[in-house]
C-alpha cells in the first residue's frame, strides 16, 4: 500500500504503482508487480507514477481533475510513456499548468515514438519537455550515446542523461562517460553548446536555436 506523505517530499503523489512493461534494466515490475491503480490517491502536483498512461481513462480523468485543483504547476517527474501519448492525452494535458513533463528515450528504438510524442506536445516548448535518456547500457559506446542524446535534442526535447547502474553492483565510469552525462543533464550547458553563431557587422553574435513556444498549455 501507499501512505500519503510518508518518506517523500511535499507535493509528491503516487496514483498508481507498478508497470506492465518488462524493460531489461528496470526493477519496477519485479518489486512492484503489474500496474495497480489507487482509487483514493493523495493530492499533489508532482506525479511520480512509474507509468501513469498505462492506467485506465477513468483513472486518468480523476488524476487530471486533481491536478487542475492544485495551486502549483504540474510536474510529471515519473515520466509519461511516449508510445501512449495520443490525442486524447494531449487534449487533457492542455487543461493543466505544466512545469515539466518527462518522457524517455533509453534506446535507439525509442526515438521514433518520442518524435511523435514531442510533436504532439510541442506547444510546451523544449524547456518543459525533459527526456530521461539512459546511457552506457548493454555495452553502448560513447559515440552511440552521444548520437542518441543529440537526436533527442534535434527532436525538440531536453535530454536528462543517466548513467546505467545495475542493481547488484556499482559501475565506476570513466571521466569521459561522467562528462557526457553531466553535459547532457544540465539545460544551461546544452543550450550554450547548441547556440548558433551568425556574423553581424564583422562580429559573431550567439543566438539560441528555435525550439518552439515556451508558453504553457492554457
Amino acid at each position: 500500500g501507499f501512505e500519503p506523505g510518508q518518506y517523500i517530499r511535499r507535493g509528491v503523489t503516487f496514483t498508481t504503482r507498478g508497470c506492465n512493461n518488462h524493460c531489461p534494466w528496470c526493477l519496477v515490475p519485479e518489486r512492484e508487480g503489474r500496474l495497480t491503480e489507487y482509487r483514493n490517491f493523495a493530492p499533489g502536483n508532482i506525479v511520480q507514477d512509474n507509468n501513469l498512461l498505462q492506467s485506465s481513462r477513468s483513472h486518468l480523468r480523476r488524476v487530471f481533475a486533481m491536478l487542475k485543483a492544485q495551486s502549483q504547476a504540474t510536474v510529471f517527474s515519473g515520466g509519461l510513456d511516449a508510445r501512449l501519448v495520443d490525442d486524447w492525452v494531449v487534449e487533457e494535458l492542455r487543461g493543466l499548468r505544466i512545469n515539466q513533463l518527462f518522457l524517455a528515450a533509453d534506446t535507439k528504438g525509442a526515438l521514433k515514438p518520442l518524435k511523435r510524442a514531442l510533436g504532439k506536445l510541442s506547444e510546451l516548448g523544449r524547456q518543459k519537455l525533459r527526456v530521461y535518456t539512459m546511457i552506457a547500457f548493454n555495452d553502448e559506446t560513447l559515440s552511440a550515446a552521444k548520437e542518441r542524446l543529440e537526436a533527442v535534442w534535434e527532436l525538440g526535447g531536453m535530454p536528462f542523461a543517466q548513467l546505467y547502474q545495475p542493481p547488484d553492483r556499482w559501475i565506476e565510469y570513466s571521466r569521459e562517460w561522467k562528462q557526457l552525462a553531466r553535459r547532457w543533464s544540465r539545460p544551461a550547458i546544452m543550450k550554450a553548446a547548441h547556440a548558433a553563431t551568425v556574423p553581424s557587422n564583422n562580429s559573431l553574435q550567439p543566438t539560441l536555436p528555435k525550439c518552439g513556444k515556451a508558453a504553457e498549455f492554457a
